[in-house]
């Protein structure tokens, strides 16, 4: 194997990727609001209860801190932040981490109120103080431990690609310009510290194998990568995984060398201080929690899937994957242009029948010996690694699958993405192809700040902003100052169906200082009086306090209300807005004394179906029921009442099992008022009887408890199976993509009256 040092001018390249990245994950530190990264909003909060003095947090579902789930993680990172701040007064921190209550946290929204956190643009400001400068200083610490992931990306491509430099470099830069990394490098975040370390161990497993091929000693650095698997295991438990590849490295080390005393001493060793660092952590888990790894309350907290996804189902979620892989910023619901996820999952795509030729071509060359693979191997290795136990694990029980949670194996995918499309090439065309993948990746790094993320924060203010039509003043209760006038409206929506939605603009002024933070809310009613579909935000699509508010300020809010798909219809809706107050439920109201206007009507108009049925939808179940429509006898009911529904339904094959179905009828709180589970056709004609094409009318009448208080009330449909052992197995539905999701559907709403 060529070990000869690089030519120097890999050298000068790699100092000066080095530099780019510091300043490409400093712009994004910069340019990103507080808190507008991925958790950043728990993390911080980690890192200032250590800072201020008050110990590692004890977990408690019922009343999780401001850490949230991040108080379950192991507290390395944490800890270098405290380090770094803890001589800051960061006791205003409250007053820059004001959350938003309306956001739609990671959501793609086509009308924004993505921000996580309403900002305060003079807390916010250069010079930073108090918390807005610690927040700053942990992002900084950030990009340095970020940086040196791209360093040992070059390191490992050194040991994998011994006769071409290029290609490690190129690796690099990929790692370095892959937008996701850059956003998340300038970011509060423990992948930073958990990528950093366990990039470094994958390198020094590396490292050992080339020594143990020159039989050479290998203890000093078995010590090294003993410490630094402990330091990885004390920042994230996806690192776990690399004690496996550590232990196959030093097997694969005591057999070349025929030395067995590296396996069985130095292989101790390095589990010896890998626990001693870390395995506190652990143990403490095990005695507050009865988890080695606290995952169980950590889910408690963040919430789990309901049911646990399936590989199949996380394949379907693919795209969304790969789209927070490349780069998906804020709470990841601000997305780059679509064209830029379709060019780098195509370029990933053609990386895998490259890096299959690449191996071919390997196994020709004079290397074609297990140490000439073992480099190749072991990275290849990593990736399943860090992989399988995402997939089959923490995605599988919670709704965090996002790419990014494979940053540990970042510097390995970026380096044989790179050999798949160049590495087989002529050197000379390879450089080319290569060169020009990290400079357009470079372009769309360094873009991505300016081109996605600042707008998506950014309010337009327009002081000569006018609308036609009359304006209206809007008064807080209990005084006489109007604080907002709305300008105009224009409803740009004037019939739709379910599924669809509605657009529509209102011109705003800020009239009067204002000492409490209100919302707007866009009310789509039906004519039962139900509301059919709503928005709410604050103002500027979440990105406005009101009490930031100054007199004569004036914008433009463009709200986009989605139909739900199983929305009743035909239906007229009608479109109300209003001004009110979250936590009191007060309203502003209008100069004749009401607190909502009413803007418009919007047509609801049934899907077109080929099918004669009312209110046509399209629901797969599983594959075995397709729900084609359904009707409500009335929406309006009082306590003790039976809600009536039909559905209608049809099988595109004989069915092998009998299923039951279950409707239920819930409040806001999920409180249960009312059930009825039985077979379907009230079990007078079983699932296993239906004919294939054959719409079958499903009559049902659910009881309605006699204790139900007045209000809204939400219809749930679940169709499941028994086993013998009576256990309870529910079918789960099918997008249109082919995507499986939820495993009951939301039908309708209805009033319960006195």
């Amino acid at each position: 194997m060529n070990t000869s040092p690089p030519h120097p001018i890999y050298r000068r390249l790699l100092i000066a990727l080095l530099i780019a990245f510091m300043l490409l994950a400093g712009m994004h530190s910069i340019v990103t609001p507080l808190f507008e990264a991925s958790d950043e909003l728990w993390h911080y909060p980690m890192v200032k209860t250590l800072a201020d003095g008050n110990g590692l947090p004890i977990q408690e579902p019922a009343n999780p801190g401001p850490w949230r789930q991040e108080g379950s993680q192991p507290p390395l990172y944490y800890a270098l932040g405290a380090l770094t701040t803890f001589w800051i007064d960061t006791n205003d921190m409250d007053e820059v981490r004001r959350l938003n209550p309306h956001a739609d946290n990671g959501i793609v929204t086509e009308d924004h109120n993505n921000n996580i956190v309403v900002h305060n643009a003079a807390k916010e400001a250069w010079p930073w103080q108090g918390a807005t400068l610690a927040v700053h200083l942990v992002r900084f610490l950030s990009v340095l431990l970020s940086t040196g992931t791209v360093y040992f990306t070059y390191r490992i491509g050194q040991e994998v690609f011994p006769d071409k430099p290029w290609l490690a470099l190129a690796g690099a830069a990929v790692a370095a310009f892959t937008p996701m990394f850059a956003f998340i490098s300038g970011s509060i975040n423990n992948d930073n510290l958990a990528v950093l370390l366990a990039t470094a161990a994958v390198w020094l497993v590396l490292r050992i194998v080339r020594l143990a091929n020159a039989n050479q000693p290998t203890l000093r650095w078995a010590i090294v990568l003993g410490t630094v698997l402990g330091m990885a295991a004390l920042s994230k438990q996806s690192t776990l995984g690399l004690f496996g590849l550590a232990g196959l490295g030093m097997a694969y080390a005591a057999w070349r060398q025929r030395r067995w005393q590296t396996f069985f001493i130095e292989g101790p060793i390095i589990i010896g201080l890998a626990a001693a660092i870390a395995g506190w952590w652990y143990w403490r888990n095990w005695q507050l929690y009865g988890d080695l790894t606290g995952l169980n309350v950590f889910l408690d907290i963040v919430g789990r899937r309901s049911p646990p996804a399936s590989l199949v189902q996380l394949w379907g979620e693919r795209g969304a994957f790969m789209a927070s892989y490349w780069g998906l910023f804020g709470g990841v619901s601000v997305p780059m242009a679509s064209w830029v996820y379709t060019i780098l999952n195509a370029l990933a795509i053609l990386s895998i029948p490259g890096i299959i030729l690449t191996l071919a071509l390997k196994a020709r060359k004079k290397e074609n010996t297990l140490a000439g693979w073992m480099p190749a191997l072991l990275t290849l290795l990593w990736i399943p690694c860090v992989a399988v136990p995402l997939a089959t694990g923490w995605t599988r029980y919670t709704l965090a699958s996002q790419g990014r949670l494979v940053f540990s194996a970042i510097s390995v995918l970026s380096l044989w993405f790179v050999a798949g499309l160049c590495a087989w090439l002529p050197e000379r065309w390879g450089k080319l192809v290569g060169g020009l993948i990290t400079a357009s990746m470079a372009v769309l790094a360094f873009s991505a700040p300016f081109a996605w993320i600042a707008p998506h924060y950014s309010v337009d203010y327009q002081p000569d902003l006018f609308a036609s039509g009359p304006s209206l003043d809007f008064t807080p209760p209990g005084t006489e100052t109007p604080a907002l006038r709305l300008l105009g409206s224009e409803l740009e929506t004037s019939e739709t169906t379910p599924g669809g939605k509605v657009r529509l603009t209102l011109y705003w002024e800020s009239l009067s200082p204002m000492d409490q933070d209100w919302s707007v809310f866009v009310h789509l009613q039906d004519s039962t009086g139900l509301i059919a579909a709503q928005r709410d935000t604050y103002p500027g699509l979440g990105l406005i306090a009101t009490t930031d508010l100054e007199p004569g300020l004036r914008w433009a809010d463009t709200y986009v209300v989605p139909i739900g798909d199983t929305a009743y219809a035909p239906e007229t809706l009608d479109v109300y807005t209003g001004v009110y107050h979250l936590e009191s439920g007060q309203r502003m109201l209008l100069p004749d004394g009401s607190d909502r206007l009413k803007l418009g009507r919007v047509s609801l108009l049934a899907n077109r179906g080929d099918d004669d049925v009312p209110n046509p939808i399209t629901v797969n179940f599983s594959n075995e029921l397709e729900l084609i429509g359904y009707s409500v006898d009335t929406r309006l009911v009082s306590p003790g009442d039976t809600a009536a529904f039909t559905l209608y339904w049809r099988v595109s094959s004989r069915l092998d099992r009998n299923y039951t179905g279950s409707v239920q009828i819930f409040d806001s709180e999920f409180g249960k008022y009312g059930q009825w589970d039985d077979w379907l056709m009230d079990g007078s004609d079983q699932t296993s009887n239906w004919q294939p094409g054959k719409i079958v009318q499903n009559d049902w009448l659910v009881p309605l408890s006699t204790n139900t208080p007045p209000g809204v009330y939400n219809i749930q449909l679940i169709v499941y199976w028994t086993d013998e052992e009576d256990s309870i197995h529910r079918l789960q539905r099918i997008t249109n993509n082919g995507n499986l999701t939820d495993d009951f559907l939301p039908l309708t709403r209805i009033r319960v009256q006195p």
